[in-house]
């Protein structure tokens, strides 16, 4: 996750860099399935898992609320819980945003938005990578992913969250959650330009991450 990417030659190679992390190009992001619509959840909807409230301000404006799945990734998702509830989130920027595709956020190292974000999908937080979880659980619309580098075992902070179905990440990434309110608002999140969906000008920023009381 940390240190220059070769975008060029691993690019070349049929994988895409995505700021951080690497998804495999079988499915161009371009001939991606429609993002509109509601999602299919992945998994049942659990009353008692904690969920993440984002607040996002930008270009979207308010809450997307996502279930995290314990029982599918118990250490993604207490590493996601333990930086929300230290407020590491906070002020955190949607750096890459792909259309039809993902957008995607967290690196609490450099994507600060009262900082210089030009190295945001770099970073990472000062807890230790993590071991995958992978999962039978499907890239779905309005899944939570856990970005990662070329090692499976490289997830740190730094996440992704479906637009549309991405089958050809399954069993890839580690999933950690699905948004069960706000896609209105994940959809109109600032896409960025090109391949690499790097958002030009103002990104929008997560303005806080808390688990719902």
């Amino acid at each position: 996750m940390k240190g220059n990417l070769l975008f060029a030659a691993i690019f070349a190679a049929g994988v895409l860099v995505l700021g951080g992390f690497y998804v495999l190009t079988s499915t161009p992001a371009s001939n991606a399935q429609d993002a509109s619509g509601p999602a299919t959840m992945v998994a049942p909807i659990d009353a008692d898992a904690p969920v993440l409230v984002i607040e996002v301000a930008g270009e979207a404006n308010g809450s997307i609320e996502i279930q995290l799945f314990p029982d599918v990734a118990p250490n993604h998702v207490e590493r996601l819980v333990t930086l929300a509830e230290g407020g590491a989130y906070d002020g955190v920027v949607f750096h890459r945003v792909i259309e039809g595709f993902m957008a995607q956020s967290g690196d609490v190292q450099y994507g600060q938005s009262s900082g210089d974000t030009s190295r945001a999908g770099m970073g990472a937080s000062n807890l230790p990578d993590l071991k995958a979880e992978f999962s039978d659980l499907a890239f779905e619309r309005g899944v939570l992913g856990m970005a990662r580098s070329s090692s499976p075992h490289s997830a740190n902070s730094q996440f992704f969250i479906m637009f549309a179905p991405a089958p050809h990440l399954n069993g890839q990434y580690t999933v950690v959650g699905q948004v069960v309110a706000g896609l209105d608002v994940l959809d109109q999140i600032k896409l960025g330009r090109g391949p690499n969906g790097s958002v030009i000008g103002e990104p929008d920023v997560m303005k806080t991450v808390r688990l719902r009381q």
